[in-house]
């Protein structure tokens, strides 16, 4: 492109995007398309010439906004997902205008020691051991999926099996032992690892979905071999925390691997309200956190934690003749992930940390659980409606009447558009699930959106 085509590109793109995140609190909550429909809108015929840049961008946001869902909207309580918030997003903007390949601190020294730099930061901020090493990576299956690789590499070495050399096949048994409601992120990157259900323990949870200690001790008690244990920081449909205390003291008795599953909980222990909920993870020796959740960094964007550096590398590096080592006290990224291509996704962090510090980032933390007692309090207040779990974090799971009203009211809910939640099967019972984790996000909103909520449930109530 010549100058003047570059900048009236960019600029297009800047004053769309401004456009579009000024109207996230007005935009109905939900999709107005199908995906039957978007296949139609989106359909690319594949021309010989190509279409001019200005105009193939007037046409993809053209096509493409009525299949968006409001994610970024201050009423989405689908998922705990965060809001790409526009300081992170221009952070990956120039991430991606400076295309840094970021596998090596020699090609790119700025992304690398921003991901060194953010890292610690990060360490600084949810309190675990200084000495750990931090992969960025896409999300928690990826984080897990990773840590546990690290796990599984250790493991298998200190019983005299190096699975870097002679590979899994005949190496000793790993047995895993987790509650028997870990997040199914967790058995994929178990999967991806080789293990399979043969491998798995399951450790009886309570009401909540936090595993009881006892019960965690008397599975141990029987585990024998290498053994890793998981446990979770942010239940997904009650928001509840494994007791970590008594689970680390049992797990370095036996000589496990402690893993925690803290893809959006672990940031509790960035507040002074809630770190209590996380008292003893420091003691694990691995963790798996998401950013563009309650940092509010884009998509894609998590963080592998490992206190043991060796370990990690061990497991991720990637040696090649052309690749430079790390030396001389510089850290190389691709040692700590299952990649050499990606996102330099230390900038986005780095502008994130930046922006909002420390107070920032546990004040929003703490205004979300705030805003899901809030929504408990209004929701519970109303003849059946039940809030099935104890509001410690940030999730509700909300039933209205039986499973048939409880799905009933959620279409509606999807439908009306005020608000977007999802539903889930819990404990037998079908759910709403509600996560706040949106920094815009206001009392407002909830107040607001409990109200489409009610007006929902007294529709289908009254059918």
């Amino acid at each position: 492109m010549h100058r003047y085509e570059l900048e009236a590109f960019f600029t297009q793109i800047a004053a769309y995007a401004a456009k579009r995140r000024l109207g996230d609190k007005d935009r109905k909550h939900r999709p107005n398309a199908s995906y039957a429909d978007m296949l139609e809108r989106m359909r690319l015929p594949l021309s010989n010439d190509g279409m001019p840049v200005l105009e193939m961008l007037s046409r993809l946001t053209q096509q493409a906004e009525p299949g968006l869902g409001a994610m970024t909207g201050p009423r989405f309580f689908g998922w705990v997902i965060g809001g790409s918030n526009p300081v992170g997003v221009a952070a990956d903007w120039l991430t991606s205008v400076w295309g840094q390949n970021v596998a090596n601190h020699l090609a790119s020294p700025a992304a690398a020691a921003a991901e060194e730099v953010s890292g610690k930061a990060l360490l600084d901020l949810m309190e675990l051991p200084r000495e750990s090493s931090v992969g960025f990576v896409t999300g928690a299956t990826m984080a897990s999926f990773t840590c546990l690789a690290a796990a599984r590499s250790e493991v298998l070495l200190c019983v005299g099996w190096d699975i870097e050399t002679k590979g899994i096949f005949g190496a000793p048994p790993i047995t895993i032992v987790l509650g028997e409601e870990a997040h199914s992120t967790i058995f994929a990157g178990l999967k991806y690892l080789g293990f399979g259900d043969a491998n798995i323990v399951k450790v009886a949870v309570d009401g909540n979905g936090a595993m009881y200690a006892a019960a965690f001790a008397e599975a141990m008690e029987k585990a024998t071999g290498p053994i890793i244990a998981i446990a979770q920081a942010g239940h997904i449909n009650s928001g509840a925390f494994d007791p970590f205390t008594d689970i680390a003291r049992i797990a370095k008795a036996k000589g496990a691997w402690l893993h925690i599953d803290g893809a959006f909980g672990l940031w509790a222990r960035a507040t002074p309200t809630h770190r209590h909920l996380g008292e003893g993870a420091d003691l694990a020796d691995s963790w798996s956190v998401d950013g563009h959740k309650w940092l509010q960094t884009p998509y894609d964007c998590a963080y592998a934690i490992v206190r043991h550096r060796e370990a990690h590398a061990r497991a991720m590096r990637i040696p090649a003749s052309y690749l430079p080592g790390a030396g001389d006290g510089a850290r190389n990224p691709s040692d700590y992930v299952p990649e050499l291509s990606r996102r330099a996704r230390g900038f986005a962090t780095w502008a994130m940390i930046a922006h909002l510090g420390r107070k920032g980032i546990a004040d929003m933390i703490t205004r979300h659980c705030a805003l899901a007692r809030r929504f408990a309090q209004r929701l519970g207040a109303e003849p059946g409606v039940e809030i099935l779990n104890d509001v410690v974090l940030n999730q509700l799971a909300v039933a209205f009447g039986d499973d048939r009203q409880t799905q009933a009211t959620i279409a509606r809910v999807q439908q009306d558009g005020v608000c977007f939640v999802g539903g889930a099967q819990w404990r037998g019972r079908q759910i709403m699930r509600i996560s706040v984790c949106n920094e815009n996000t206001t009392e407002a909103d909830v107040d607001i959106s409990a109200e489409a909520m009610l007006k929902a449930w007294a529709a289908v109530r009254s059918a």
